[in-house]
């Protein structure tokens, strides 16, 4: 399950459609807000977050996850290049932060990385 997060509804059904034809289940959010709101039990294999957004941003979003104990790999979308906000995103430990309009395979790669990290990285029980 792969979660979108972005206030544009074209860029959340078109990253819904890309991410769907390379064989992922999707939910997709319009804000932050609903994320965290959203009542669902179970937490995503990755999160596409749009960094701007009305209300909680991007960051934000990833902040709260992260006092929650949630170590989903997070893989940032702008339409706005900020090197302030992509380095505080890298160091919170996000898996990529992209530049819209965001090529399909670099999106894809990213994804793979972050499952593959979060894979490695997951405690042996």
């Amino acid at each position: 399950m792969i979660f979108v997060v972005d206030d544009d509804l074209s860029v959340r059904k078109a990253l819904k459609r890309l991410l769907s034809s390379a064989g992922y289940e999707v939910t997709t959010f319009g804000s932050a807000e609903e994320v965290l709101t959203s009542g669902r039990g179970e937490m995503p294999a990755a999160l596409v977050i749009d960094v701007r957004m009305p209300g909680l941003s991007g960051l934000e979003l990833q902040r709260e996850l992260a006092a929650s104990g949630s170590r989903v790999p997070v893989i940032f979308i702008t339409a706005y290049r900020d090197d302030q906000a992509q380095t505080l995103a890298h160091q919170a430990g996000a898996v990529a932060y992209l530049e819209k309009p965001v090529d399909g395979e670099v999106l894809l790669g990213a994804i793979r990385a972050g499952l593959e990290r979060q894979t490695f990285e997951a405690p042996e029980g």
